[in-house]
């Protein structure tokens, strides 16, 4: 069946077997009726009323704004975009927000999960004037509300979902699941802040919300401000009930007290606004005693924090039934409920009857003059906006102007003495470890549990873990969060990181992958804050993958995947960095480089054990500043005019392409060989295609012109491959990578496995050089064969011995 049959419209969900005690773990308010006075009451459903009109006359309306005369087919846009079901919901907890803060002064955003219920946004945005601040035509006034209504998901106007043109707005919510985690890491190192947060029901069946309903957990009531979830059940979703529009009250309360929350069911539809005016004071007056408490020297152990469960129909308010089927209270209206208004008259009609239900001539201005502007909404609706620009859900400067650049330290006195062997990881960490002593306040590190084994952990010489359920870190002021979901990571980083902080996510390299849509949803949001007007800069989102493929000695075959790379290289170019530093030297380089850098998003690939340090710390400097250079001491004479170009790209196969030089130098000495290093995957790409790609001439100085070129990749080979279309002459150009080969075996063998190890390269480089060289080409057949001999007995040692030859990653000697 193309969507599901119901016996009635906000069908309720059949009771639960559970004991009916549970119900005394829920928060029942004695007397909801005082909160809220006849007037704000009054003011508050004219809102409403005014709000959701004008979502509904979005999703529609071409002209015939304010129904001045009866609806004709040509009042009605050529195509319907736009989503109806979640709007009521929104508009509710949009106008109550509003009350709130203008009666406390609540310094507060909303995280608006459903995003796809841009409608409702917009037209409160309006209502309160936070759009004109930032777009100048949406005016509030006849000539903004036409415009408004008029260009909605529509070339020229917004789209029709909630994005970085939305003042107010740190999430997109299009891909559903993130907005909880958004909305926490927002309120990290923000004490004044409370984030309020809608989560849907439909989005409450994702994985990552289910467990971002545990980062409270790494809440410091403390040092943090705090989140106010709101769980709207409206019971369907496109096609289908929900899961929690399934489930009872007693159900819905087990599980939240079960997360650890003091739950509160909002779902009196005939006092509506009484029932949730109270449940938000309430929600409040608990998150300022949990914030005493703490901040007076006294914290709550494992504090029960507020959740309310908002339950309304389905595309509240909407017409009933069309056609025999239920609208309102159904999936029929998560969309377009009345979807042929432009042809069908019965249609055409409903939708008259449903817009002047609201009665849009009682709640705007029809006509200016005497000090009442044209089009704009009646004073009594607007007296619980609050008075302050700044205080408005739309004007907080927390969502686009609060950008705080971090000290980066100097780092070059620790960096490791050129010709030892170091961890890139470890020198890395101390590196991080000074950025949090130098930015107490503004820097955090959000790990899926991983940081010791990635051998960061000299972070925690000055800093700890932040789970305030650990008696071991509660109220410590820990700067990392180590949390098991990689979903959860990203959701705190990115809301830490728009509301003007910076952040590191360092993890395994295979389970990046893990948030690949979320960083390209991330990534969206970021490019059109950058190409909007008023947004300030953010500081850049931090990638750092390591226990890479090439050495896993604990893991196997599911722990090798290197594919988030070309997830990066995807992205818009301009926002885009991959840096693939070869020693800890340029690793720290690349990391402070990192640090400082705006609106990107930043990777960085890397090993966490031991290898040369091929560089000094001003060497990596120069190099990485260059994004790639010719390894003079690798090469024959300097590197000049040789027979084959040899490039390392990746730490481990950079290791191999050095080993390679240096084994060439014995067995081909005839052979001129030009090594270079990739440390900034960007330049290889046509010049124009990103803003470091290498010019023409740059590329030809480094790479010749004519000579054949061997790279050695820590990547997929497709992705070298698409970054140099485009170059002249690729057909010169060999390149070898991850090529899906590995198990738990030693480190040697992955190389030997995926055709990256010395051998490989070795045996390439001499064919390719005798194409240029005839002394070399007298010899290569016999050569090339003997080093895949050599590759073949490195082979057999390591399945007889289990460990690979002694010596095998000593740092290569040109002697």
């Amino acid at each position: 069946m193309p969507g599901q049959i119901i016996a009635q419209p906000n069908p309720p969900p059949d009771p639960s077997d559970l004991p009916d005690s549970i119900r005394e773990c829920a928060v029942h308010l004695i007397d909801t009726s005082k909160i809220v006075t006849e007037s704000e009451l009054h003011a508050i459903q004219k809102f409403r009323r005014a709000a959701n009109y004008i979502a509904a006359a979005m999703i529609f309306l071409r002209d015939n704004i304010l129904l001045e005369r009866r609806l004709t087919f040509d009042d009605i846009k050529p195509r319907l975009l736009g989503h109806w079901g979640t709007c009521p919901g929104l508009v509710l907890v949009y106008a109550h927000l509003n009350r709130i803060i203008k009666k406390t002064n609540l310094d507060s955003l909303l995280v608006v999960g459903p995003g796809h219920g841009a409608p409702a946004v917009l037209a409160s945005l309006w209502l309160e004037d936070s759009l004109s601040p930032f777009w100048e035509p949406y005016t509030r006034d006849r000539a903004g509300l036409t415009r408004l209504i008029t260009k909605f998901s529509a070339p020229g106007g917004f789209p029709s979902h909630i994005n970085a043109e939305t003042p107010g707005s740190i999430h997109e919510g299009g891909e559903l699941g993130y907005a909880l985690s958004v909305a926490f890491g927002a309120v990290m190192d923000n004490p004044h802040l409370v984030v309020t947060c809608v989560v849907g029901d439909g989005e409450a069946e994702t994985g990552p919300t289910a467990t971002a309903w545990h980062a409270y957990k790494y809440i410091d009531p403390a040092e943090s401000g705090a989140v106010l979830p709101i769980v709207h059940v409206n019971g369907f979703k496109i096609s289908e009930r929900t899961i929690y529009g399934c489930m009872d009250d007693k159900e819905l309360i087990a599980l939240f007290s079960g997360y650890g929350y003091l739950v509160r069911i909002v779902s009196d539809l005939e006092h509506i606004d009484e029932d949730l005016a109270a449940s938000m004071e309430w929600a409040l007056d608990k998150i300022s005693h949990i914030q005493q408490a703490a901040r007076s020297g006294s914290p709550i152990v494992k504090p029960c924090w507020p959740v309310l469960i908002l339950r309304t129909p389905k595309g509240w308010t909407c017409p009933r039934m069309m056609h025999g089927e239920f609208i309102e209270g159904s999936f029929h209206s998560h969309q377009v409920p009345l979807p042929q208004a432009k042809t069908s008259q019965e249609e055409l009609q409903a939708l008259q009857g449903w817009l002047q239900s609201y009665g849009p001539h009682d709640l705007f201005a029809t006509k200016g003059g005497g000090g009442v502007v044209e089009g704009a909404p009646i004073e009594e609706l607007l007296s619980i906006v609050p008075d302050k620009k700044d205080k408005k859900l739309g004007g907080r400067k927390e969502a686009y102007a609060a950008f705080q650049p971090i000290q980066v330290p100097e780092w070059t006195h620790l960096g490791a003495q050129k010709g030892s062997q170091a961890s890139c990881m470890k020198v890395v960490g101390t590196l991080l470890r000074d950025t949090i002593k130098e930015n107490p306040t503004t820097f955090r590190i959000f790990s899926p549990d991983e940081i010791v084994s990635n051998k960061l952990d000299a972070v925690f010489d000055v800093t700890g873990r932040n789970l305030q359920w650990d008696v071991a870190s509660r109220a410590q002021g820990g700067r990392v969060i180590e949390i098991l979901s990689e979903h959860t990571c990203q959701g705190m980083l990115q809301g830490y990181t728009l509301t003007g902080r910076t952040a590191f996510f360092p993890s395994y390299e295979a389970f990046l992958g893990i948030v690949h849509t979320m960083m390209v949803q991330y990534s969206k949001f970021t490019k059109m804050a950058h190409e909007t007007y008023w947004r300030h800069d953010v500081g850049s989102v931090n990638y750092l993958e390591t226990s890479t493929w090439a050495r896993q000695e604990h893991n196997g075959f599911s722990h090798q995947n290197p594919s988030f790379i070309g997830a990066v290289l995807n992205l818009k170019p301009a926002l885009a960095r991959v840096y693939l530093p070869p020693d800890a030297n340029c690793f720290l380089s690349t990391v402070a480089h990192c640090l400082r850098a705006k609106n990107y998003v930043n990777l960085m690939v890397g090993s966490k054990q031991p290898t040369p340090v091929w560089l000094s710390p001003e060497e990596a400097n120069k190099h990485c500043t260059a994004g790639s250079s010719i390894w003079k001491f690798a090469s024959v004479d300097d590197g000049v005019n040789p027979d084959v170009v040899l490039v390392g790209i990746g730490v481990e196969v950079t290791f191999e392409v050095i080993a390679a030089a240096a084994l060439l130098r014995k067995m081909a000495p005839a052979l001129r060989v030009r090594v270079i290093n990739v440390t900034d995957l960007m330049i290889l790409g046509p010049h124009g295609s990103h803003p470091h790609a290498l010019s023409a001439d740059d590329f030809d100085t480094l790479f010749t012109k004519d000579k054949n070129i061997i790279i050695n990749y820590h990547g997929y080979a497709i992705e070298v491959k698409g970054l140099i279309f485009g170059r002249p002459a690729v057909d010169r150009i060999t390149i070898e990578g991850y090529r899906e080969e590995g198990t738990t075996t030693s480190p040697f063998d992955m190389m030997l496995c995926n055709h990256t190890s010395r051998y490989h390269v070795a045996a390439a480089a001499i064919r390719a050089g005798a194409l240029f060289n005839e002394k070399v080409s007298t010899e290569a057949h016999e050569n090339a064969a003997y080093m895949m001999h050599m590759a073949a007995k490195d082979k057999e040692y390591i399945f007889v011995h289990g460990m690979d030859p002694e010596g095998t990653f000593d740092t290569p000697k040109f002697d």
